[in-house]
């Protein structure tokens, strides 16, 4: 049985994360699925679109909440039952990719940068506030949210290397974890980053 427990923890995990908050919300609030407008990525970036900061606003913690849940509960609940660094890894990756493909939502999920800031900092505070403070620079610096997620999902693994890893032992799970969420991450942005390249990005704050 204690062989099963990893495997029933990554279950939850990407149940959990399997949940479209960018949908629920919009729905509870009355207002359009973000699937049907804008980018159709059910997402807080999307559900901005609808008008509605406080639609966008709850998305976007609800989102980062599932991602930092199933990694912090099995961090503190874990330990009798043997679930250790390996299993907080899985947890996390699970989540995020109950994200990206949501079983109760055709497994048509958003691009995870909200779920993977909350599995960054349920492994770490500090691995978590350096991403998001990479965020914040090259946000504010450039203008682009998607050049800002794909920085800060590229540095994380680093992040993690030279901070939390040199600070204790270093987990390898938790570095591929990472490090898969980050490519991942990249991929679900390609979209993105042909239109950085061709200078057709919307920057942060411009009116469509």
């Amino acid at each position: 049985m204690d062989s099963l427990y990893p495997v029933l923890a990554a279950l939850a995990a990407y149940l959990i994360g399997s949940l479209s908050f960018a949908v629920i919300v919009s729905r509870v609030m009355g207002l359009q699925d973000p699937r049907s407008y804008g980018s159709k990525n059910p997402g807080a970036t999307n559900v901005l679109r609808s008008g509605s900061k406080a639609a966008a606003a709850v998305t976007l913690l609800l989102d980062a909440v599932k991602g930092w849940l199933p990694v912090v509960l099995v961090k503190w609940l874990g330990q009798p039952y043997g679930l250790g660094e390996g299993t907080v890894a899985m947890a996390g990756l699970a989540a995020f990719l109950g994200h990206l493909y949501p079983v109760f939502f055709r497994f048509q999920g958003g691009k995870g940068v909200a779920t993977a800031l909350g599995v960054l900092l349920g492994i770490s505070g500090w691995l978590g506030l350096a991403a998001a403070l990479s965020w914040l620079i090259i946000a504010f610096f450039f203008r682009y949210s998607s050049l800002a997620a794909l920085v800060a999902a590229l540095f994380a693994p680093v992040y993690y290397v030279f901070g939390d890893g040199v600070a204790w032992d270093m987990s390898g799970a938790v570095l591929f974890a990472v490090s898969v969420m980050g490519l991942l991450l990249v991929y679900r942005h390609r979209e993105n980053i042909n239109r950085l390249l061709a200078g057709k990005e919307s920057r942060i704050g411009a009116k469509k």
